[in-house]
């Protein structure tokens, strides 16, 4: 297989199908119910992430049609996006939290969840912006920056659409946490690229790379919620 060629060629197709899903997901929650949001932070943040989902979608056709000025030039609005998309996601999530009188176990949880996704997805996006002129390299880090986004799509499609699902997920404080399922979705994905990439010398490092941030940050999520380091750091955040 060659990996360059397909992620090139095709990945407009993943980001594409994501985007899909990502709607499919929120149907109920937002798109559908546009006019009864809470405030406008949750448009600024879900214009966010569609703006970064058509970007990625657009680039990638633009990659692979070669038009590469045009490319270089739409890329450069991402220096833009990307702070948007961080500082409308913890501006969300502080809203949700903020003053919370005696955090809960899940309200710690809830916290690492969101916030250790955005160091992943700042990780992968400034080893991509650092590789820009590898294309090689470039391609699979751009790729790698849906990964830290997948559970609140998985999440979602499984209370909507796949409920039966929910019984065979680990607890905490008796809630069912989807979000194991989008990561091992996530994991899976991931190995088999880390596979499909072994033969190229020069890239074979980059998805055991995002896989390592990955299972790192699902850690995080399942672990972080009961230390005191954490609890300490979620008093902090919620208060200030």
């Amino acid at each position: 297989m060659n990996l360059d060629r397909s992620l090139l060629q095709r990945s407009y197709l993943f980001f594409v199908i994501f985007l899909l899903l990502a709607v499919a997901a929120f149907w109920f929650t937002y798109w559908t119910r546009l006019g009864q949001q809470e405030n406008y932070r949750m448009h600024l943040h879900g214009i966010a992430l569609f703006l970064w989902c058509a970007i990625l979608i657009t680039q990638a056709i633009l990659a692979r049609s070669n038009r590469n000025t045009l490319h270089r030039g739409l890329g450069k609005f991402s220096y833009f996006l990307i702070p948007f998309m961080v500082f409308t996601t913890i501006d969300l999530l502080k809203y949700k939290v903020d003053h919370l009188a005696a955090p809960s176990a899940m309200d710690y949880w809830f916290i690492s969840l969101v916030l250790n996704a955005v160091i992943a997805l700042l990780i992968f996006y400034i080893l991509a912006i650092k590789y820009r002129k590898t294309v090689a390299l470039h391609s699979r880090f751009m790729l790698s920056t849906v990964f830290p986004m997948f559970t609140p799509v998985t999440d979602r499609l499984i209370a909507f659409y796949l409920p039966g699902l929910t019984r065979y997920l680990p607890l905490i404080e008796g809630n069912p946490i989807r979000p194991v399922a989008g990561f091992i979705l996530c994991d899976v994905i991931l190995t088999i690229l880390c596979i499909a990439d072994w033969k190229s010398s020069r890239t074979r490092w980059v998805f055991p790379v995002v896989l390592l941030v990955m299972l790192t940050y699902h850690y995080s999520v399942m672990n972080f919620y009961r230390f005191s380091f954490w609890q300490k750091f979620g008093q902090w955040f919620i208060n200030f």
